[in-house]
């Protein structure tokens, strides 16, 4: 360690900061140097830990604003709380705040592009795709590539079992279009992107043989071109890109490291960062990873400072974002044969016997089914602190573990409200939350609890709302795109998707519908009849045109946002945005000047779902708070419900849409990814049908992390249940059906009980 000089004083309170963390802990604050893995379980006090051996850090390596520690959090709200107890640990040292930074990655990222923006490409007057932007830039190249690659497109079009049917080869080209290649070019494009991989290099990937010939499983499945496609389709967006000077999120990463392949640049960077701490780890990419082992290097004396901090086991955006836990897995086995590995395995946030039943879910997962090499839990076990931990109420006393299997949902939620109703009477102080899978679920408990909340003692706060109000601006852009042009069966589609995502409309073959809008809107008196949901589907799409034909453009928008049933937050953002309609167009401002002018502004502003200062909004006493799995992460309550735990969720089966299913069993995006990850873990190149089973068994495996994820946030009662009845898709909650539960449930409590 670096002591010398220290005074006594500040030595005194370097020895408390150390004796205030676990033993487990403790080994962040005793860090002197070089690379180091430290596995965490949940509720093991990641941040607490971080922050003691930062501030340690910067005081026994004398660092300063020239020669700072890095530290590096996935999101903006955990990185202003780290930087808070960083700074409260430095006041108490009496050191200067500037020998220290907090970044999210991109962040970091921009800092270094801005600071270059000769090397990165990147300045003052280079644009910044939007969301919406960017799809839409997806969209163009896709049409460009249909166009210079007819022969592919053709055969994708094909597929299998094809009579040339007319209405069927409108419906695929609407699917093509509006949905599968759309959906792959995002989704590879940003896995490309994350791992340092050119349109060139993905065309040199998909030529590698892949391990086992498609024809052994009866043809099943064509051996489409999958990854060479979706290259194509990278290299065109990529092009149009260039071609309009703009940059997506993807970019800034890689915008840095060009920076960085300077040498001059990159050492002034490395003599100013003396140290990287990165937090959450298992979320990184490996062009994340680069980035940040670049700028953890010291030239001088050839050593990684690089402190990387995460846990495998709560690993939950794999499937839907770049971020791949294996290459956090693979830095902690060569920390461990370096003997720098360690592991945080005390955890004071729940109760003893919510710990157990999450040890004995991370145990039994991993029997579940054969994982191949993939299990989906690192053997980790969560330990009750000690007696003697400085944590208040570690541990803490409560209901523990309650396990109940309804008869239906609807008494699954009257006996959760009922509960939540004695739990928060009986301590006002506490917090409660249910956590569930899906949006839609959010939507349907919190209508109805309404009743019951408006009738006791606690506050319903639904934890997804301020994402629905960031909704707001796109959802009027995309119905009033439809208004504009409802011939077009890409905007058709979109609409129809707004109105199901808003509970309008059940979720329908909406490429069927769209693939040509005059007959769904208006059939001819020889059309096949429509199901009752399609016309109920039709009916609200013909009240927005025959609104269209009587309305001026800025109170056509509050007519669509009454239809949308927005609430009166949402109300009031509409009104805002029609009031600037009307203001910048004009009163006779016609439809698609309107449509103009929302594309600005969805373009031009930061329509993002609202950050709150704190977590606290979330936790509040005496509330009940419903959101998403995937939204709780870093957060916990005094009481957890976890309903709807079935099998056919938990851990579920990868979906493929019947609307795709023209191509065959697969989906298309699942598989290049699966493919792409495989070349990247230098593995073979799996074949289409063994992709497709690569990625059906890492979905499955993130699925059982969520509940195990969403088990850890309890801290004095996790109330489980798998009601008998339940919805078949939750976009119909009404059409119940028998289902099984998670098989996980039987280890918590093998014998069920009412």
């Amino acid at each position: 360690m670096v002591i010398a000089d220290l005074s006594v004083e500040r030595l005194l309170i370097l020895d408390r900061i150390r004796h205030s963390l676990r033993d487990k802990q403790r080994v962040l604050a005793e860090w002197a140097g070089g690379p180091m893995a430290v596995s965490a379980v949940p509720g093991a006090g990641k941040s607490t830990g971080m922050a003691g051996g930062a501030a340690v850090a910067i005081a026994e390596h004398k660092l300063h604003r020239q020669k700072q520690l890095a530290i590096v959090t996935f999101t903006r709200s955990a990185a202003a709380q780290i930087r808070d107890k960083v700074r409260q640990h430095l006041q108490a040292l009496k050191l200067p705040p500037g020998s220290f930074s907090v970044y999210t990655i991109h962040g970091l990222s921009l800092a270094i592009a801005h600071q270059h923006p000769d090397l990165s490409g990147i300045d003052e007057e280079t644009t910044l795709l939007s969301d919406a932007d960017k799809q839409r830039l997806i969209r163009k190249a896709v049409d460009r590539w249909i166009d210079e690659q007819p022969r592919l497109f053709q055969e994708l079009l094909e597929g299998r079992e094809f009579d040339g049917e007319e209405s069927e080869r409108q419906r695929r080209i609407t699917t093509l279009r509006g949905e599968i290649l759309p959906q792959l070019a995002r989704t590879l494009i940003q896995e490309a992107k994350s791992s340092e991989c050119s349109p060139e290099d993905l065309f040199l990937v998909a030529e590698q043989p892949t391990r086992s010939p498609v024809e052994e499983f009866d043809n099943s499945a064509r051996a489409y071109p999958i990854l060479a496609i979706a290259a194509g389709l990278y290299r065109v967006y990529e092009t149009m890109r260039r071609e309009r000077r703009v940059i997506d999120y993807d970019d800034m990463t890689r915008a840095a490291l060009r920076v960085l392949q300077n040498p001059l640049v990159r050492s002034q960077w490395q003599r100013q960062i003396f140290a990287v701490f990165e937090d959450e780890a298992q979320d990184s990419s490996l062009q994340q990873k680069e980035l940040l082992e670049q700028l953890a290097y010291n030239p001088t004396t050839e050593k990684l400072n690089f402190v990387r901090v995460g846990d495998p086991n709560q690993a939950i955006n794999s499937t839907f974002t770049p971020a791949d836990p294996y290459f956090f897995r693979h830095f902690c086995q060569q920390q461990q044969q370096a003997h720098r590995f360690f592991e945080m395995t005390e955890a004071g946030r729940s109760h003893p016997n919510i710990i157990r039943a999450a040890n004995r879910v991370l145990h039994a997962a991993n029997t579940l089914r054969d994982w191949k090499d993939s299990p989906p839990f690192r053997l980790q076990d969560i330990q009750p602190v000690p007696a003697d931990d400085p944590q208040l109420d570690a541990n803490p006393d409560g209901p523990g573990v309650e396990l109940t299997y309804p008869d239906s949902i609807a008494d699954e939620i009257k006996q959760m409200g009922e509960r939540v109703r004695e739990l928060l009477a009986q301590q006002p102080k506490h917090s409660a939350a249910i956590l569930v899978r899906y949006k839609a679920q959010v939507q349907y408990v919190v209508r109805m609890l309404e009743p019951l909340a408006e009738r006791s003692n606690f506050e319903l706060y639904d934890g997804g709302q301020s994402g629905r109000h960031s909704r707001v601006p796109l959802e009027l852009l995309t119905l009033a795109q439809f208004l504009h042009r409802p011939h077009s069966p890409q905007y058709a589609r979109a609409a129809l998707e707004v109105l199901h995502a808003r509970e309008r409309v059940a979720k329908l073959d909406f490429s069927r519908l769209a693939s040509q809008p005059e007959c769904f809107l208006y059939p001819g008196p020889l059309a096949e009849p429509l199901a009752p949901v399609e016309l109920q589907a039709q009916r609200l799409c013909r009240s927005l045109l025959k609104a269209r034909a009587e309305l001026p453009a800025a109170a056509l928008l509050t007519f669509v946002a009454l239809t949308l049933l927005y609430d009166a937050d949402e109300l009031a953002t509409t009104d805002k945005l029609a009031d600037r309609v009307a203001r910048e167009a004009g009163p006779a401002a016609t439809l698609g000047r309107a449509v103009e002018l929302l594309s600005d502004i969805v373009a031009d502003s930061d329509f993002k779902p609202l950050e709150a200062g704190s977590d606290s909004v979330y936790t509040r006493a005496q509330q009940l708070t419903v959101m998403t799995l995937h939204s709780a992460k870093g957060l916990d309550w005094d009481y957890v419900f976890l309903p709807f735990l079935h099998e056919r969720t938990f851990p579920g089966e990868l979906y493929v849409p019947n609307g795709h299913k023209f191509l065959g069993d697969f989906n298309v995006t699942d598989v290049a990814r699966a493919q792409l990850r495989s070349h990247l873990h230098g593995r073979d190149m799996p074949d289409i049908v063994t992709a497709q089973q690569q990625a059906g068994r890492l979905k499955a495996a993130e699925e059982l992390r969520l509940l195990y994820v969403g088990m850890t946030r309890a801290k004095r009662l996790l109330w489980l249940s798998a009601a008998r009845e339940a919805p078949f898709t939750w976009s119909v909650p009404e059409n119940l059906s028998r289902q099984a539960p998670c098989p996980l449930l039987a280890c918590i409590q093998p014998e069920r009980t009412e």
